[in-house]
C-alpha cells in the first residue's frame, strides 16, 4: 500500500491547496476551509483553520472510506507584516514541488528557492510515521514555521 500511497499523496496535494487554482470544497467543520480530491481508489481530505495562523489535518481514505492516513499542522506566520497571502506565495509553489526529491511526500521538498524566500522541509520518519518542521526564510529572516505528525492509521 506505501507505494500507491505514496504516489497518491503527490497527486492529491498537486491537486489542492499546493495549487493555487484548486477550488476548495463546501466546509466540513464550523470556520474550516477544506480541499478534496480522489482518484476512484483513494480520497485526500485537507481541512484547516485561520490564516497566519493555522491548524489542520489531512486524511487519505480507501475506497471503502476507511480512514488509512493521517497529519495534523500548525503554522504560524512569525513576521506579523507578511499577509497570508504574501505567504501563499512562497508556500505554495515550494508545496507543488512535492515527490521531487526523496523527502516523503507530506509538504514539499528539502529546500525550495523562489526570489528572496527560502523554504526548508525536514522530516523524520516514513510515510507509517513521521514528524516534520517546514519554514520559511526571508532574505535569511525565519518568516514561518509549520509543525506536522502523522502516519498510517489502523484500528
Amino acid at each position: 500500500m506505501n507505494n500507491d500511497l505514496y504516489s497518491f499523496l503527490i497527486e492529491a496535494k498537486k491537486q489542492t491547496y499546493a495549487n493555487e487554482s484548486a477550488k476548495k470544497t463546501e466546509s466540513s467543520r464550523k470556520g474550516s476551509y477544506d480541499y478534496e480530491y480522489s482518484n476512484g481508489k483513494m480520497t485526500y481530505h485537507d481541512t484547516y483553520f485561520g490564516g497566519t495562523k493555522f491548524m489542520g489535518e489531512e486524511v487519505v481514505y480507501a475506497s471503502d472510506d476507511t480512514p488509512i492516513w493521517g497529519m495534523n499542522y500548525y503554522g504560524i506566520t512569525l513576521d506579523e507584516t507578511l499577509s497570508e497571502e504574501a505567504i501563499d506565495k512562497a508556500l505554495r509553489p515550494a508545496l507543488m514541488k512535492v515527490g521531487e526529491d526523496y523527502i516523503i511526500p507530506v509538504r514539499g521538498p528539502k529546500e525550495y528557492l523562489n526570489n528572496e524566500y527560502r523554504y526548508s522541509f525536514e522530516v523524520v520518519g516514513d510515510l507509517n510515521r513521521f514528524e516534520g518542521t517546514e519554514t520559511i526564510y526571508k532574505n535569511e529572516e525565519k518568516v514561518y514555521v509549520l509543525k506536522c505528525h502523522g502516519g498510517i492509521i489502523k484500528r
